[in-house]
């Protein structure tokens, strides 16, 4: 019987691994959905009226977002570069002589040999560490208004995805947004966004090329002892 058992796990295994590193289908977060506007009503129709207030042309309005709802257009500017090198040297010498002890005139001898002891010891250490990053994203993502703070900055909140054969890529980004900073054209470039969180990812053939696999990640992990 238990042998029986043993083979069922040893054959099911191997198709659990890989059921395991089988993609899962990305879904969208609700924190990043398009923010409605509450007071979104459908116009009521025109009752004979010449004038119908949703067929109307706002010629002198502020196209620029600053309503719950507003869209606008962010440029994704984001370029960053740090380096860091340190190094570590340090000696250290010991040493000793203990000359045999004189009794009544005589050197302390044994076995003919004179009593004398010597002690001495060298320690030495050196490391050096260097590293160094670059990231550069540049980008267009167009976001809602989610929120219109007191002091009227404005929450925004969006995400975009895009299916390129057989992956797919994914931008989001979050953060405060003065109105100020809001072009005419109604643009703000990421460097303005306060509070920025944006992730940019892959998911598909391509990205999983180039992730190294569970067993690879464990070697190189602070749990291998060698």
């Amino acid at each position: 019987m238990n042998r029986t058992i043993l083979r069922a796990l040893a054959v099911a295994l191997p198709f659990g691994m890989l059921a395991g590193c089988a993609v899962v289908p990305p879904t969208p977060m609700p924190m990043y959905a398009p923010t409605m506007p509450v007071d979104a009503v459908a116009p009521a129709q025109a009752t004979g009226s010449i004038y119908a207030d949703s067929n109307s042309m706002e010629l002198f309005a502020d196209p620029r977002a600053r309503r719950v709802g507003d869209i606008l257009t962010i440029t994704l500017v984001e370029s960053t570069q740090a380096s860091k090198k340190a190094a570590t040297s340090t000696n250290k010498k010991n040493g000793n002589n203990i000359t045999s002890p004189t009794v009544l005139g005589q050197s302390l001898k044994f076995g003919g040999k004179a009593a004398n002891s010597s002690l001495a010891s060298n320690n030495s250490f050196a490391g050096d560490g260097s590293s160094s990053q670059s990231n550069q994203l540049t980008g267009q993502i167009t976001v809602t208004v989610a929120r219109r703070l007191s002091n009227g900055a404005l929450v925004v909140q969006g995400e975009k995805w895009l299916t390129i054969n057989q992956g797919q890529e994914l931008v989001r980004i979050s953060g405060i947004v003065r109105p100020q900073d809001i072009s005419s054209d109604n643009i703000v470039p990421s460097t303005r966004v306060a509070d920025a969180r944006i992730d940019y990812m892959g998911k598909g053939t391509l990205a999983d090329a180039n992730t190294r696999g569970w067993l690879s990640r464990f070697f190189d992990s602070k749990w291998m002892p060698f």
